[in-house]
């Protein structure tokens, strides 16, 4: 049996039916080894254009031609289209080949053999079809047994590593698990020869340079996709990669790969659930702290046993928010993976859990002291954005950016409050400008707004202060409430005004004045700024604004 799925040409002139016609190999007789993946017999000229490659072709001769011409020509195209080797039983046509045909055999590599006794093509076809089919299903054997072994692996309490180098040992070549980008994730070698070598030192050199995978795999190698079970960027989870490095790769070690493969996805699902249960469980122990269902007495217990051991220093609690249209749709198992793995790098103890229902990331950081709350927010907020960005939950759009406000460092008994302050206020502070991180203490206004959101009261207010300066913009250019929001912005500064809006003097003089008309006030009065101020600001919550 060919270990890629056939039979060699010298293995199908050994089988019965072919060995009864007496077979002559005349030419090609150092290619016997070629694989034989089917049978085919035939009569026509132009049979080469109804083969595929890798067919032992059987014929009596008659659409050979009389001419040597026609003769070479035949040949020549069975060589062309790859066949394993040409069958030429004796009889009425020839009683020997013709030299002609035996030469050009001989030119082009073609294996070409002459039967001296007449034989049923249906049999020698027939037989040499079973030995095919038993090889694959051998084939299909041996890949099972490494499914079997991987499997056992797994229940015996293995994973990924077990099941890779299961792989390695059958394929006598390195193996690697890497993410759909490229990325190395785990990598094994077999136990003995060429591929024992070290498999990173195989990765580096011919996989690992991000010039080497775009040039596509190297010669021999085999790419099996691990699939994820989703669709676009998720339809793959990962890929194994087995690289020629020992003896060649055959299609048997494909097989074995494939079947691994989906092992692996099983693995990867599982503890992808298992990362994201573990991540919103996180999430519920902060939410109970928050809405005061665990008491500052336990909670320093719960938080150790879940890995978060701050020391004695202040908590500081900080929330990050994603726009409503990306929170349903989150891989929150990788987004929690890619944040803490950015929040690595931070160099502060981090307790981080993942809210989907409502869209949010709280978490708590051990500071040494207060003094470095700015530093260590500034480095979170970076790291928090940039592990949604890994995630694939970074939005386009102005307004689909994650909201990221960080609360007030205290002791246990403050961090309940401050992980509410911080979750709400990361809701108020939707449709703010963006900011790397908006400061809890700075927005009370906002969040008082914000719960007040569903009071009738709150759109009368709006409508009252600055309804005619709202339906003004509706109808007619240039709208005037950016003017209003850019001079109270500047505490009623025109110079720093008119710089910002990039307007002379004047032309700002009459924007301010036609907006003094329309609501029929004093911009200079500051109960009117006041109220001007909050209308604003309130116009982002209320109903219908």
């Amino acid at each position: 049996m060919d270990t890629q799925g056939g039979i060699t040409v010298q293995r199908a002139l050994e089988l019965p039916g072919l060995r009864g016609g007496l077979p002559e190999v005349v030419a090609g007789a150092d290619r016997l080894q070629r694989t034989v993946r089917w049978v085919h017999a035939g009569e026509v000229p132009n049979i080469a254009s109804l083969l595929k490659g890798g067919e032992l072709l059987l014929t009596t001769g008659l659409g050979l031609g009389t001419r040597p011409a026609e003769q070479r020509a035949f040949v020549r195209r069975l060589a062309d289209r790859g066949i394993a080797a040409l069958v030429v039983e004796l009889g009425p046509r020839f009683a020997r080949l013709p030299a002609t045909l035996v030469e050009t055999a001989r030119a082009a590599g073609l294996p070409l053999v002459q039967l001296h006794r007449e034989v049923p093509f249906v049999t020698v076809t027939e037989e040499i079809h079973t030995e095919i089919v038993n090889g694959h299903y051998a084939l299909l054997q041996r890949a099972e047994e490494v499914h079997r072994r991987c499997t056992g692996a797994l229940l015996g309490g293995g994973g990924v590593p077990q099941v890779l180098g299961i792989l390695a040992d059958f394929t006598a070549n390195p193996v690697f698990l890497e993410t759909p980008d490229g990325q190395l994730l785990y990598a094994a070698a077999c136990d003995s020869g060429e591929a024992a070598a070290d498999p990173l030192q195989v990765w580096e050199g011919l996989r690992g340079q991000r010039e080497a995978r775009a040039s596509g795999p190297p010669t021999g190698a085999v790419l099996v996709d691990v699939p994820g079970g989703g669709h676009g960027v998720g339809s793959v989870r990962a890929r194994l990669a087995l690289l020629a490095v020992g003896p060649p790769l055959l299609p048997v070690h494909r097989m074995a790969a494939e079947r691994a493969a989906g092992i692996l996805a099983v693995v990867l699902m599982q503890a992808r659930q298992e990362e994201e249960l573990a991540a919103r469980g996180r999430g519920d122990f902060l939410t109970d702290l928050a809405e005061g269902r665990i008491t500052a007495e336990d909670a320093p217990g719960q938080a150790k046993v879940l890995g978060f051991k701050p020391g004695d220093g202040p908590l500081l609690p900080a929330v990050m928010r994603l726009a409503s249209e990306l929170a349903p749709t989150g891989n929150w198992a990788v987004l929690a993976r890619a944040v803490l793995e950015e929040l690595s790098s931070v160099g502060v103890p981090v307790l981080l859990g993942v809210r989907p229902v409502e869209g949010r990331v709280p978490l708590l950081l051990g500071l040494r002291s207060e003094t470095e709350r700015t530093a260590v927010a500034d480095r979170v907020a970076a790291a928090l954005r940039a592990g949604v960005e890994r995630a694939g939950l970074m939005g386009a759009r102005a307004g689909t950016q994650p909201v990221v406000v960080v609360g007030v460092a205290g002791g246990w008994a403050a961090a309940g409050a401050g992980l509410r302050h911080a979750a709400e206020t990361a809701a108020a502070a939707q449709g703010l400008p963006e900011r790397p991180w908006y400061d809890a203490r700075r927005l009370d206004i906002d969040l008082l707004l914000w719960r007040l959101r569903e009071h009738p009261d709150l759109a009368a207010f709006v409508e009252r202060a600055i309804g005619p300066l709202q339906a003004h913009d509706r109808a007619s250019r240039p709208s005037l409430l950016p003017t209003l929001e850019t001079y109270l912005a500047h505490a009623g500064r025109k110079a720093e005004t008119a710089r910002e809006l990039h307007l002379n003097r004047q032309t700002l003089y009459n924007r301010l004045a036609r907006i003094a008309d329309l609501l029929g006030t004093d911009l200079d009065d500051p109960q009117t700024v006041l109220a001007l101020s909050l209308a604003l600001r309130a116009r982002r919550h209320a109903p219908g604004q």
